[in-house]
């Protein structure tokens, strides 16, 4: 382990004992949200401390076996000693390196995720409903819960636009990588020729944001309409005004709901979605001055941004930001998003601990 890294560790070791000293102030225990964070921290940094102290102990018994080494009674037991020891220290540091990584502090929270058609017509379209499918079905494989707030229906049966709220654990680290442009190739069922056509989906995946930490939204920058949900849903939708769309006014930036019979369920709903969407307009301009010399690997979730094409003449999708091809097209679009997800989040890893060491 490199000498900027064991620092790091020591200085965690040192915040730990900060931490304690302030949660053992009284003044502190009447401040819920800071005691609330404080334990928040306190947890993931004695979990870092506690592999730490293992890893130094580690390191200890395999100084300890290598003088036993010259002992022809000993040296059979201190080699297995130092082997299993050895096995220890490359799991812990590995371990060890993922915990120091900045962490995203949308992680744990869930998500809106919006599919929009885009070049392609009528078959963009259709491939809007297969991301739909292939993320509703990575969800259920989750155990995640979702739920369809908005749907705009084409004619042939695919979405022009869909909005879906994903709950459970870790929605957003894990979906965060879907943001931007989904590419297909693909004949199309209404091709009569036989010719391969190229269509485009954007994605994006929207941090639903927490009440205490929501957005500001001044309600006179509102301007709120009902009007009747479209598609089947028998009488109520010809009587109920219940559906709603929300514009704000200063960005433009529209939200709406009508999978509810209350109207005022879906007001909540989509004030929801449009604090989530102002709220990822700001982190996106953020980003984008905190990245002006550089590009992510992963992406600045650029919603024009080509991130994968899904190839179903060759069976095949490549993630064009970590140039990784998977001939498995079909359990991918049945929801299989396992091993994409995992390599997005290993090359962003090394890429952090990388920033990591320069910086020190």
């Amino acid at each position: 382990m490199s000498p900027f890294l064991r620092q790091q560790l020591d200085r965690q070791r040192l915040r730990l004992a900060e931490i304690d000293a302030a949660l053992a102030d009284p003044a502190v225990s009447q401040q819920i949200a800071t005691l609330r964070g404080l334990n928040r921290e306190h947890a993931r940094v004695g979990a870092l401390v506690e592999r730490w102290d293992a890893y130094v102990g580690h390191e200890r018994a395999i100084a300890e076996a290598r003088t036993m080494l010259d002992d022809p009674e000993m040296a059979e037991l201190a080699r297995a000693e130092i082997e299993a020891a050895e096995a220890g220290l490359a799991a812990l540091e590995q371990a060890l390196q993922a915990a120091l990584l900045p962490r995203d502090e949308d992680d744990d929270r869930n998500v809106f995720l919006e599919i929009r058609a885009g070049t392609g017509g009528d078959e963009s379209a259709l491939f809007a409903g297969d991301l739909l499918r292939m993320y509703l079905r990575h969800a259920e494989r989750q155990g995640w819960r979702t739920e369809l707030l908005s749907a705009s229906e084409s004619d042939l049966g695919g979405y022009k636009e869909v909005v879906v709220r994903i709950e459970g654990e870790a929605v957003h680290e894990a979906l965060k990588y879907e943001s931007g442009g989904h590419r297909v190739q693909r004949v199309p069922a209404t091709e009569s020729q036989g010719r391969i056509h190229t269509s485009a989906c954007t994605v994006a995946v929207l941090a639903e944001p927490d009440e205490a930490a929501e957005v500001a939204i001044n309600p006179a920058d509102l301007r709120i309409d009902t009007y009747r949900a479209s598609g089947a849903g028998g009488q109520h939708i010809n009587k109920t005004d219940s559906a709603v769309r929300i514009t704000h006014l200063p960005t433009g930036i529209v939200a709406e709901c009508q999978d509810d019979r209350s109207q005022h369920r879906n007001k909540a709903r989509a004030m929801q979605v449009l604090a989530a969407r102002i709220r990822e307009r700001e982190r996106s301009a953020r980003a984008e001055r905190e990245a002006a010399t550089r590009r992510s690997l992963v992406g600045s979730g650029d919603r024009s941004d080509r991130i994968r094409t899904y190839n179903f003449p060759q069976g095949r999708v490549t993630d064009h930001r970590i140039n990784l091809t998977l001939y498995k097209l079909g359990a991918v679009m049945d929801g299989d998003l396992g091993e994409l997800t995992a390599a997005l989040q290993a090359a962003q890893a090394a890429e952090q601990l990388a920033e990591l060491e320069a910086r020190g």
